[in-house]
């Protein structure tokens, strides 16, 4: 049912609670995990990007999250993208032909969105596939 799931991570607690809701899925379909960070580009006039998501910090990120995923026994691949981070989701859903899109209910709030047009509420209506929000 569903063959691939994408796991949008950011270091926000509700991506951690998410976490296990993914390990279910995807133990229970065997489906393909692809874990997807992204970074929102700076302004051209930014003095320096956020410290918080340095390539270091979100290499570290990834890498944190795919050993959690494999100590359930679980392979996943990684991605970095750069962009703005609803559009970017739902962009690498489409590419990868994702089946399922799991988030939590509210990330750090990488952008300047806000949080009536906020990345989660982007993602549902932008999404090429089912998303599920865990709360």
């Amino acid at each position: 049912m569903f063959k691939t799931v994408l796991f949008p991570i950011d270091q926000s607690r509700e991506t951690r609670e998410a976490a296990d809701v993914v390990t279910n899925i995807v133990q229970k379909y065997g489906s393909r995990l692809v874990l997807l960070s992204v970074v929102e580009e700076p302004p051209a006039d930014a003095a320096s990007g956020d410290p918080m998501m340095s390539p270091e910090v979100v290499a570290k990120l990834l890498q944190t999250a795919q050993s959690l995923f494999s100590e359930q026994g679980i392979q996943s691949e990684v991605l970095e993208r750069q962009g703005k981070p609803a559009f970017t989701i739902c962009d690498v859903a489409d590419e990868i032909g994702a089946d399922l899109i799991i988030m939590g209910c509210r990330g750090l709030g990488l952008t300047e969105e806000g949080a009536t047009d906020s990345v989660t509420t982007r993602v549902i209506n932008l999404s090429p596939c089912p998303v599920l929000i865990v709360p």
